[in-house]
């Protein structure tokens, strides 16, 4: 008869501690979705992309000779395959970053913590820009969340770095 393996103690994970594991996850989704688009925009770098746009703009229900269908389309024209390379190679780069940000909060990483925190710090104000250009729901709720990230963050660094001094042995 064999005899049942020990079962590991797991590490007290605190409140605070889950919400910062939340955020990984999130940053894990955000480039997951970053990878996707980067996926997208290089399967479409040997195609015509007006036409991809006139049959996604008819697919959606909406009139490919429409105003606003004229702005998309005319703004697509621009987009030449060493153009969607660019744009391709950005959106795997915020994958990148995504990701390193989102492995290292579920790891539980200090360092983790302060790219987190200036990453999406720096990015409010683009966010803010948009918003003022076109105010749409979404941008609003991603600003939102961005902000409540930040000021959660803030804290939770200033409350961490207290902690560690208290537990650090006196020299």
């Amino acid at each position: 008869m064999s005899t049942p393996a020990p079962v590991k103690n797991r590490a007290h994970v605190s409140a605070s501690e889950r919400w910062i594991v939340a955020i990984g996850v999130w940053k894990l989704l955000e480039a997951a979705l970053f990878i996707i688009l980067g996926v997208g925009a290089l399967k479409l770098l040997h195609k015509d992309l007006v036409d991809v746009v006139t049959r996604f703009i008819i697919d959606l229900g909406r009139d490919p000779e429409g105003h606003f269908a004229n702005l998309i389309l005319d703004k697509v024209a621009l987009i030449d395959p060493h153009r969607l390379k660019q744009i391709s190679i950005a959106i795997f780069a915020g994958a990148a970053l995504h990701m390193l940000e989102g492995v290292g909060l579920v790891l539980r990483k200090v360092w983790a913590e302060y790219v987190t925190l200036i990453l999406t710090a720096s990015f409010l104000p683009w966010e803010v820009i948009e918003i003022v250009r076109h105010v749409t729901w979404i941008k609003v709720v991603l600003l939102l969340v961005n902000l409540a990230v930040v000021i959660y963050l803030v804290f939770y660094v200033q409350m961490m770095n207290v902690r560690r001094r208290e537990t650090q042995p006196e020299s």
